[in-house]
């Protein structure tokens, strides 16, 4: 199962914990995990391979070309250049892959990736999630000037197609994208792929592969007579994704999910 991961240094400590709970849950399954990144170093590498079973995970580490990352806003402390890497992830893949799951790194794995990984694309390029509603979306397609029918896709979780993608000139168009929308962009990576590629989705439940705080309140709001507890995420959600800024790792999280990271965080310690 290939897993792709773009961070800097600063998300080390993050990546051993989502390594550990893909470990943790997925026992049965070998891993070929691809980094992309513009400045790990070996050291960093041994300290990634430190904390999982190298039985079973290869850790790949390629470098990002630094010219190739000049051309689009960068705002450190949220979204650094890395976010980007995901977009042109099939120039930077082996060829030979065909498809490959990314992850952002404020991510735990609680059960079996193989449903999700082995999904049917459909032709699409992309199966991910959506976390905003008819507003927001309608918000979305003003701002970018993003079609109607465009999913605004969370790019946290994503199956990539790579054989599909490799088939167009990703990079001329998102190039021409950020130059004419380069002061618009608010969530840089996820305005772009959903803005030109949108309509390339395959949408999945949230609930099962994209579960944050914000959506786990929200849906139990709307299902009064059928919400969901810990014991039913324990079993039944694949993925947790700590969005926003409310993150397991800061003393001040706020929320219920934490627990599930504090977990998987034990025992690397």
């Amino acid at each position: 199962m290939n897993i792709l991961i773009t961070i800097n240094q600063k998300y080390i400590s993050q990546l051993q914990v989502l390594l550990k709970s893909i470990e943790c849950s997925n026992p049965e399954e070998k891993f070929n995990i691809f980094i992309l990144h513009k400045s790990l170093t070996k050291a960093d590498e041994e300290k990634i391979e430190s904390k999982v079973d190298l039985k079973r995970f290869k850790i790949n580490l390629i470098e990002v070309p630094k010219s190739e990352i000049n051309h689009f806003p960068v705002y450190e402390k949220r979204y650094p250049v890395e976010i980007y890497f995901r977009i042109f992830a099939a120039k930077y893949l082996p060829k030979d892959i065909d498809r490959i799951l990314y992850l952002d790194t404020d991510i735990i794995v609680l059960n079996d990736l193989k449903q999700l990984y082995n999904m049917e694309f459909e032709d699409n390029y992309f199966i991910a999630t959506t976390h905003i509603k008819k507003a927001l979306h309608k918000f979305h397609e003003i701002r970018l000037n993003m079609p109607a029918q465009n999913i605004y896709m969370n790019t946290g979780v994503l199956l990539i197609n790579l054989n599909e993608l490799r088939k167009i000139d990703i990079e001329t168009e998102v190039l021409a994208f950020v130059e004419k929308n380069k002061r618009k962009l608010m969530l840089p990576d996820q305005d772009i792929l959903s803005s030109l590629y949108g309509d390339k989705v395959k949408l999945i439940d949230e609930i099962k592969y994209n579960l944050g705080e914000r959506s786990f309140n929200i849906y139990n709001f709307y299902h009064k007579d059928n919400q969901i507890d810990l014991e039913w995420i324990r079993k039944n959600t694949v993925i947790i994704h700590y969005y926003g800024r409310n993150k397991p790792w800061n003393k001040n999280y706020i929320g219920k999910l934490n627990i599930f990271y504090n977990e998987i965080e034990n025992k690397i310690k």
